[in-house]
């Protein structure tokens, strides 16, 4: 049987232009599209993983106050945490059957077909062009309120970060995994930190502050806006966790991916849930949620109230920037491996996915990170971007959720070395929760979503008319994929 599936894998057509990066058929194809394997282990991947949201903590997530009150954005962060935990316990079941720096597309490939992998790693890389973009105006803005070298937030200091950032991603995915790493370490204890000053000051008055809307369904002083503030605080809830979902793009460059990835998205998980809990308590409880609920920097307003800066609250506010640092690096990351799985298998142009002679995808880094610096220097509108990346992402949670029940269900003899804790439920409750988030992006603002539409309707178009008919059979998620196809029309034969 296996030498037959193998003959059916090399009649599988390969494109054979030699243009965009070179022929798909031949034999340094691949080679020159390689990553640096064994760089990261767990900690490394279990700091990639924090790093992906920490920023998400300083701030952002406070506007949910104003769209459900204490009681709703509290619920809204509940069932967004188990969409989230539901989500990376499924994932980590696929990364181990398949740890290529595909990650969702990879996954959604096999249980969805070409279609359903596409729709799936375009999302993802909307959201993870987008996020960054986002964040650097934010840490523009940290910079100018600190005072910082009489930089203002503008297109200089947007520059220098994408510039200096992406130049640290080129020296090496080592190099920049550890760097990464440093900087989440001092925003989490910054948090902790935070939260001992912040507690001494909790007042459980001050959790329902919010003026109540009398007009509102089921309003009352825990929930102001009613019951459907909850699900308008839903991407609130998500910024506690949002971009943890990224390690496994991390696969092809992890030490020993198949033990490594679940235990890395696990502890990541559990650190970010422990850490929403004690800035959303600390910062509410600290000057009322009132207080806080329209702020750029909550951290800070919940140490200062009306007393003006204090050693801490001065602290905070750079460990902030550090938060943002972080998370703006290692989202670059993310993006550029996301780039590289799809151009490298021809759902994007070729070239993009050419690595250096350090083994990084140098065109997947400096290409997005130049449409984000020109996104962000063009619109200054950091809200906006966010909110189009949380549209992004909830289409392929959704997608990924999906591929894992399917793969369940069609495939249930497949080799997983590791398995979801209540299978194909866990996954289903990810799905549904998902679907939820992505409607509820639409009460939030209806523009970034008709925006994300928008996006996904070129790259549609570019994928139906021209790259579905040049995808390159020899790239692992396509060969993976592929190979169930065989074995398929095996069984059936």
């Amino acid at each position: 049987m296996a030498d037959d599936i193998e003959a059916r894998l090399t009649a599988v057509p390969a494109p054979t232009e030699s243009a965009e990066g070179g022929d798909p058929g031949a034999d340094d194809y691949l080679e020159r599209r390689t990553l640096r394997r064994g760089s990261a282990g767990w900690l490394l991947l279990t700091g990639l993983g924090v790093a992906y949201v920490v920023s998400g903590d300083f701030s952002g997530w406070n506007v949910g106050l104003d769209k459900g009150g204490f009681g709703g954005l509290a619920i809204a962060t509940v069932l967004m945490g188990a969409m989230y935990a539901c989500l990376v316990f499924s994932l980590a079941e696929l990364s181990t059957i398949l740890p290529t720096a595909g990650g969702g597309y990879g996954f959604a490939r096999r249980a969805l077909g070409p279609w359903g992998g596409f729709l799936t790693g375009t999302a993802i890389l909307i959201e993870y062009i987008l996020a960054p973009a986002a964040i650097v105006i934010f840490i523009g803005d940290y910079v100018e309120s600190l005072g910082l070298f009489g930089l203002t937030s503008n297109w200089p200091v947007y520059l220098g970060c994408f510039v200096v950032f992406i130049g640290v991603h080129l020296w090496g995915v080592g190099e920049a995994l550890r760097f990464s790493l440093v900087v989440t370490a001092i925003a989490v204890a910054a948090l902790l930190i935070f939260a001992v000053g912040a507690l001494t000051e909790f007042s459980a008055d001050g959790l329902n502050d919010i003026p109540v809307d009398a007009s509102a369904f089921g309003s009352n002083s825990w929930l102001p806006l009613g019951v459907l503030g909850i699900w308008a605080a839903f991407p609130f809830g998500m910024w506690f966790f949002l971009g943890v979902e990224g390690v496994p793009l991390a696969a092809e460059e992890a030490k020993d991916p198949v033990r490594s990835m679940p235990k890395a998205l696990a502890i990541s998980m559990g650190i970010l849930a422990l850490l929403a809990l004690i800035t959303f308590f600390a910062a509410t409880g600290a000057q009322g949620a009132d207080a806080v609920k329209a702020a750029g920097n909550p951290l800070v307003v919940a140490l200062e109230g009306d007393g003006g800066p204090t050693a801490l609250s001065r602290f905070v506010n750079y460990a902030g920037l550090a938060g943002l640092v972080a998370s703006f690096f290692s989202l670059i990351y993310a993006g550029s491996r996301q780039l590289f799985a799809l151009s490298r298998a021809g759902y994007l142009p070729r070239f993009l996915s050419l690595t250096s002679k350090r083994k990084a995808p140098y065109l997947g880094l400096v290409i997005p990170g130049a449409i984000g610096f020109a996104l962000a220097a063009a619109t200054g509108n950091g809200a906006r971007m966010l909110n189009i990346a949380v549209f992004g992402a909830t289409i392929s949670y959704a997608l990924m959720a999906l591929s894992h029940i399917v793969l369940r269900r069609r495939e249930p003899d497949l080799e997983r070395p590791y398995r979801t804790p209540g299978g194909i439920l866990t996954s289903s409750v990810a799905f549904v929760l998902a679907l939820s988030a992505l409607v509820a992006t639409f009460l939030v603002d209806k523009d970034a979503a008709f925006i994300a539409l928008a996006v996904y309707a070129v790259a549609l178009a570019y994928f139906a008319i021209y790259s579905r008919h040049h995808l390159v059979a020899s790239a692992p998620e396509e060969e993976f994929a592929a190979l169930a196809e065989a074995e398929a029309e095996l069984s059936r034969d």
